[in-house]
């Protein structure tokens, strides 16, 4: 059933679920920034290296450990003895109540005159007894009741207990002496229950134990008149267990005054320096050290590392975005595509991995050599590296704007620094320069030497600006410098070729590799199609010279100039230059069909590119050279046959497929191109001719529009014209009309007498002998070599 048929039935068709589309070039763009500005901030964040807190005492260190900033570290152990001795220092606490005494004479007073009271009415009775004892608050035998209702109370028998009992409890009395006077020892104080307030001028000496106050109340109760030995032990008795003490340690206010003195104390901190050693190599690891160890792994990560780092993320990607966008809205040549970011944001990375591990070597280093300054080391690190990389590779302007980036980045690293910062961006630009249009490995060191030198000056100025002398540091510094130019022309020179064969980039070290007359494809080129190897010579030649006059890549543009024609090996003898004196096969074939062969030498040639790997600049010239140019010759021919009944030439069919030339490069090889083969058909090249020439074809191609999308100026074409002329001048260059040599002379004359009236003379026995050994080695014989 078909699709027509299915809708007919009256039936929705169902829903064929979307495939999820592939991320687009500037979404991908965008995910390789954010984790390129994710990446470097991981690497940037832990500037000193995770802290290790596995250590115990006594353990051996196995690196050393520095303060990562400056800060302070709450000492948890002194805090809590500075609590305790404040908790120690508090005194203990005793209320003196002076209501105490009188309550117990006010007891006894009660329970005394009740009893008097009920002794008079008759004999006192249980109920009676139950009153007197909770008066007393004292409990009475048999024995003892009878013997205590058998007093006949008065008056003065009555104030003599109440003034015994008072005067006993007049004096501070405490329940244990021992205890108060332990306690004494390191100060007590006294609280007025009364008055609610800290008695001050206390004397410990005023202060009584209860066995000392029993005996003053028993010389008190001695002097009581009117009363038996018994009745005296009884009133002793009594007065003994209702006495009371009047001062009492209180346990409970004296905990919460030493809960207080502890809360009050402040936590004590210690300071550690920024670069402070905390723990070196090989050393045994203290007590105190570990605490600053644990105490930085807990600070290291706490909340605040974690700002740190997404202030450093948020900076990092505001950089990178507002560098990049600037950059491609306002320098021309900063162009890069999705290679060429993940290209540049691998070097990001790889150069802010490798000044990671430098930081760890000098670490190592000062631990190793502590005369030399820690900072000294920073000058011998390859901070051009990046920079140089992206400028054999790219451009000029992507490697200024990279290096401009990375400076700031670089100064993070090193803690803010800001001369670094400069270092770095001057060590950058220096090799960066100095590495364009790299012809010979060589370059390299001699960029590497420049860097070096661009790194001692700069070293000198910032030593000086710092207002420091000459000194042994600086020696030191100016050594580094020049170690950190060589290492990174060692960097770059062994990096680069991991980057031609992972990117597939085509830097100028690769074309000079392909630049050998003995590369493969360069040798099929030259026995297949040798007119064309010899054609591609001479427009490498042209195109070289006019490179220099317009300040492109003559290196570039002689090595496509090579293999720009590397697809007439499939088919070379359809090409005029490779037949000789052969029969023109086009003679044969339809215009169409040469039309056809003639363009396939560019499909042909992008092929044999891409098999032999030569690189995409390569690719693009081969596939740029002709543009859109129009095959004339069987375009006219094509028109002279057309029938005027049948279907018109399309003009379209007769063109190359493009596209036109991008590239300043590309443009010149095409106009070479034109250049060398019109120049062959000149009858007598002249100077005047050769220029005549060169002008109308460059003329007749920019009018054609094959120029419009390059960025070749007037004043360029004009350039090009004038090297053309001079290369082609020195080729088609005039030659002196040597007289012949004397045999073809004697040849000539013998024709005429042979021809003449001494044809029938016969050669002299001399001018035989004469003959005779040049016949085997004659002209005629010679005619023979490299006859088939």
């Amino acid at each position: 059933m078909t699709r027509n048929a299915r809708k007919s039935d009256g039936a929705s068709p169902r829903k064929i679920p979307r495939l999820s589309q592939p991320l687009n070039e500037r979404q991908q763009n965008r995910i390789l920034l954010l984790l390129l500005c994710l990446t470097l901030t991981v690497i940037i964040m832990p500037k000193g290296g995770f802290i290790p807190d596995y250590y115990s005492p006594g353990d051996i260190s196995t690196r050393d450990v520095k303060s990562p900033r400056e800060m302070l570290i709450p000492d948890q152990a002194l805090t809590e003895k500075r609590r305790i001795e404040a908790e120690e220092a508090v005194r203990p606490l005793y209320d003196f109540d002076r209501r105490a005494g009188l309550e117990t004479v006010a007891h006894l007073d009660r329970g005394l005159r009740l009893l008097a009271a009920e002794a008079t009415r008759g004999e006192p009775g249980a109920e009676v007894r139950q009153a007197v004892e909770d008066a007393l608050d004292v409990t009475l035998s048999d024995e003892q009741f009878a013997t205590l209702s058998q007093v006949e109370f008065s008056d003065p028998l009555l104030e003599g207990l109440r003034n015994a009992l008072i005067a006993t409890l007049s004096a501070k009395v405490v329940a244990n002496r021992k205890l108060f006077a332990a306690d004494a020892e390191k100060g007590v104080v006294v609280r007025d229950l009364e008055r609610q307030q800290d008695l001050a001028g206390f004397k410990t000496d005023e202060v009584i134990g209860m066995g000392e106050a029993q005996d003053i109340l028993r010389g008190h109760l001695r002097a009581l008149p009117e009363v038996s030995a018994k009745q005296r032990e009884l009133f002793l008795d009594i007065t003994q267990r209702m006495l009371r003490p009047t001062l009492t340690f209180n346990k409970t206010e004296s905990e919460q005054r030493r809960r207080e003195a502890g809360e009050a104390v402040k936590p004590v901190f210690f300071q550690v320096k920024k670069g402070e050693m905390i723990v070196r190599e090989g050393e045994r690891v203290s007590e105190e050290q570990i605490k600053k160890l644990r105490a930085l792994n807990e600070v290291g990560n706490d909340f605040s590392l974690l700002r740190m780092a997404l202030g450093l993320f948020l900076s990092t990607l505001l950089l990178m975005i507002a560098g990049h966008r600037f950059a491609l809205r306002n320098i021309r040549k900063y162009r890069p595509n999705a290679r060429d970011l993940l290209f540049i944001s691998l070097v990001f990375i790889g150069l802010f991995i490798l000044l990671k591990l430098g930081i760890f070597v000098a670490t190592a280093l000062e631990s190793a050599f502590p005369y030399i300054e820690s900072t000294s080391y920073y000058y011998a690190f390859p901070f051009a590296v990046g920079a140089m990389l992206v400028r054999l590779v790219l451009n000029s302007e992507v490697a200024l704007v990279f290096a401009a980036l990375c400076a700031i980045l670089i100064g993070i690293l090193f803690g803010n620094n800001l001369i670094i910062a400069s270092f770095a961006l001057v060590s950058s630009i220096t090799g960066a320069h100095w590495v364009r249009q790299c012809k010979t490995r060589a370059t390299l060191y001699r960029a590497g030497f420049w860097v070096a030198l661009a790194n001692v000056g700069l070293v000198i100025a910032l030593h000086f600006l710092a207002g420091r002398t000459l000194e042994l540091h600086l020696l030191h510094k100016i050594g580094f410098a020049l170690a950190g130019g060589l290492l990174c022309a060692i960097i770059v020179n062994g990096t680069i070729p991991l980057v031609e064969s992972l990117f597939k980039y085509t830097t100028d070290i690769k074309l000079l590799e392909l630049a050998n007359m003995n590369a493969p494809v360069l040798r099929e080129l030259m026995v297949q199609a040798p007119g064309t190897y010899h054609h591609s010579i001479i427009v490498g030649n042209l195109v070289e010279a006019a490179a220099e006059a317009i300040n492109a890549n003559p290196l570039l543009a002689r090595v496509a100039a090579y293999y720009h024609d590397i697809g007439k090996i499939k088919k070379p003898l359809y090409f005029i230059e490779n037949t000789g004196n052969a029969a023109n096969r086009h003679d044969k074939l339809a215009p169409s069909m040469s039309a056809l062969i003639l363009m396939a030498h560019v499909k042909d040639g992008v092929e044999l590119a891409r098999e032999n790997k030569l690189g995409e600049p390569l690719v693009d010239i081969i596939r740029q050279h002709h543009g859109t140019a129009l095959i004339k010759y069987f375009y006219d021919k094509a028109k002279s046959k057309e029938d005027p009944g049948m279907q018109q030439v399309d003009e379209r069919d007769y063109r190359y497929p493009g596209p036109r030339p991008q590239t300043r490069e590309a443009a010149l090889i095409m106009l070479a191109d034109a250049v060398e083969a019109a120049s062959r058909t000149l009858t007598e090249p002249t100077p005047a001719r050769i220029q005549g020439m060169v002008q109308k074809i460059i003329n007749n191609i920019f009018i054609d529009g094959q120029l419009d999308e390059c960025e070749l100026t007037l004043k360029d074409l004009h350039n090009i014209a004038k090297s053309f002329n001079r290369i082609l001048a020195g080729i088609f260059h005039h030659r002196i009309d040597y007289p012949e040599p004397a045999y073809k002379e004697r040849d000539r004359e013998g024709g005429k007498k042979k021809n003449g009236e001494d044809s029938n003379r016969e050669p002299s026995k001399e001018a035989k002998d004469r003959e005779a050994p040049a016949a085997k080695g004659s002209t005629e014989d010679l005619k023979r070599l490299g006859m088939s």
